[in-house]
């Protein structure tokens, strides 16, 4: 099964998207369509010595070596009952290629960032590995954090403190970001690491919805009010309520707002997704986990807005 993402969702930002649905053992998941390469059936795997738990051992696809990941290991779930009937999730994200052994794929459900909710501190447990609870009319899945599934598994592959340091010594500075990233983990993650690059006025919003809300309300006090409370806005894509694309195209079209330089930080940058970032507005797409070209950006554009603002 080949997809087509190119296709898909050609409006950007309508704070919707298409999620494939797949079931591990008895527990129905999703994942985003703009990760996946493609569906296919097993291939013979080749195992990996001293590996870890989670990885089968790495399968040859049209001349790549891609590593394939057993989400029933990574859930705590019982292992196929048919392996004949076993599917393999091609999937592209921070820049890598990873084959997610499911046991079965039903179908795509098209669904707004809405129908999905973050789930609750007491929900959390296995959970853990999740983005959010999407809810259709005859049933609920998850939506499954497949980047924290790679990272739990090489953490080189996350962002790193000591690649802001091997900057070297940075000056501090004053400017304000504001970051809307639902991931608590790369929440603490991006904390630390701006903060070593010498960013430390970070505010911080657990989705898209929550940013929107709180720049709009700034907006509708004036460009004065907006401009002390924000310099530049960092978002990710994929949030629960309102994602990063919507966000975005939100902030451009408000007159208040429009002025202020976006950075979309995403796994979801690729070659045949960029142009969806761009339609919206954004002044800038980085891929996850590139940290330092993230710092390296947030320099540029903020210098170019002092620039304009002392031209």
């Amino acid at each position: 099964m080949q997809l087509n993402n190119n296709g898909i969702l050609l409006e950007s930002g309508t704070n919707e998207l298409e999620i494939v649905m797949f079931k591990v053992a008895q527990g129905t998941f999703g994942i985003n369509v703009l990760k996946v390469r493609e569906i296919i059936n097993p291939l013979p795997i080749t195992d990996t010595p001293n590996g870890h738990e989670h990885v089968e051992g790495v399968i040859r696809l049209r001349q790549e070596v891609i590593p394939v990941v057993d989400l029933a290991k990574v859930l705590n779930l019982p292992a196929s009952e048919e392996p004949k009937e076993d599917k393999f999730i091609i999937s592209e994200l921070n820049k890598m290629k990873v084959a997610f052994h499911v046991h079965s794929v039903s179908r795509i459900h098209r669904i707004s960032w809405e129908q999905i909710d973050k789930p609750s501190e007491l929900a959390q447990g296995h959970l853990s590995h999740t983005i959010g609870i999407v809810k259709l009319e005859d049933e609920m899945s998850l939506l499954l954090d497949f980047e924290k599934i790679v990272v739990d598994i090489n953490p080189d592959t996350g962002l790193s403190v000591d690649r802001v340091k091997a900057m070297g010594v940075r000056e501090r500075s004053a400017k304000r970001i504001c970051i809307a990233e639902d991931s608590a983990v790369l929440r603490k993650l991006l904390s630390d690491t701006l903060t070593e690059a010498g960013y430390t006025n970070l505010t911080f919003f657990e989705n898209g919805k929550m940013a929107w809300e709180f720049l709009e309300g700034r907006a509708l006090e004036g460009k004065d009010a907006v401009a002390e409370v924000i310099d530049i806005l960092i978002t990710d894509i994929e949030m629960p309520q309102m994602d990063g694309h919507h966000l975005t195209l939100r902030c451009k079209e408000s007159p208040q707002l429009q002025h202020i330089p976006i950075i979309i930080f995403s796994s979801l940058i690729t070659e045949d997704l960029f142009h969806k970032g761009e339609k919206v507005g954004a002044e800038a797409q980085i891929s996850k986990p590139e940290i330092v070209q993230l710092v390296e950006k947030i320099d540029k554009l903020l210098a170019e807005s002092q620039a304009q603002a002392t031209a």
